[in-house]
């Protein structure tokens, strides 16, 4: 999905990129959530799902307008410090306890990205290249809080109605802003959209069903094998080449958050959502 999203941000701008794609996924799970009569959302729900719309969204859209900007590797490199935030925000918001091991980690990770800066430095970077990296590293922050807001999503609604109402409060916020800053989309763009929007809307349900079943500081850490995909089709696709520097930084940000996480972890609470 980063690929695709990659592509029709360079082409078009992220903004069009992300609302667009945000639009299809309603088209393609609306109707699913509708043949499936489940009762409309609450009151607690629908705050939960307007709030995660707005931080993912604002996440999002920094991230790909980052991403138009630096190597794809590079970029998921940095996104890696989400799950090390993440603890830090679900020892605050959802009462998980911290273990000193986290401040030793987050060490170690801030390590990571001094040395992805390094590289940067090395190569006389660009201004535009300098800013995709910050601008990513500030959407990593809002992710690691929508990955929090998840959590709590998931133990009141089904993973369906998560990946829905997010790209629906997602939509609705970038319509807001559509006349100014995008455009309708034209036939060639249609198979990126939806290409993407099954991709994002199939990881959108697959993540919150995970979420559901265990702790945001369990589950975070897996998604370090996107590095691998990320430096296999940014070589492939845009002919990105994956530096010395951008390697070690992701091997400490990784070596962080593990170090961060080791020991037993808290079982999943066990209510009637996570049963």
């Amino acid at each position: 999905m980063d690929a695709v999203m990659k592509g029709m941000s360079i082409a078009h701008g992220a903004y069009s990129a992300v609302l667009w794609r945000s639009v299809a996924g309603v088209v393609l799970m609306l109707p699913i959530f509708l043949a499936r009569r489940r009762p409309w959302p609450g009151r607690e729900a629908i705050i939960l799902h307007a709030s995660r719309g707005i931080v993912a969204g604002a996440s999002v859209l920094l991230f790909f307008w980052g991403l138009v900007r630096v190597p794809i590797a590079q970029g998921v490199a940095l996104t890696f410090l989400a799950p090390l935030i993440a603890l830090f925000l679900a020892a605050a918001m959802l009462g998980e306890t911290i273990r000193r091991a986290a401040i030793g980690g987050s060490i170690i990770a801030s390590l990571g990205v001094l040395a992805i800066a390094a590289g940067q430095w090395q190569a006389q970077a660009s201004t535009e290249t300098v800013l995709g990296s910050v601008a990513i590293v500030v959407a990593s922050i809002l992710y690691a809080g929508s990955l929090i807001l998840l959590r709590r999503q998931a133990q009141i609604a089904d993973p369906l109605e998560v990946a829905l109402f997010t790209s629906i409060v997602l939509a609705a916020l970038l319509m807001l802003g559509a006349p100014w800053f995008s455009a309708i989309p034209g036939i060639a763009l249609l198979p990126g959209i939806f290409g993407s929007a099954v991709l994002g809307s199939v990881s959108a349900v697959l993540l919150a069903w995970a979420y559901r079943h265990a702790e945001a500081q369990v589950l975070a850490p897996v998604e370090y094998t996107a590095f691998l995909w990320s430096a296999i089709l940014g070589y492939v696709v845009f002919g990105e080449y994956v530096t010395a520097w951008t390697v070690a930084g992701a091997i400490l940000i990784i070596g962080g958050c593990l170090f961060a996480i080791r020991g037993p972890a808290a079982p999943a609470p066990q209510t009637e959502a996570a049963a």
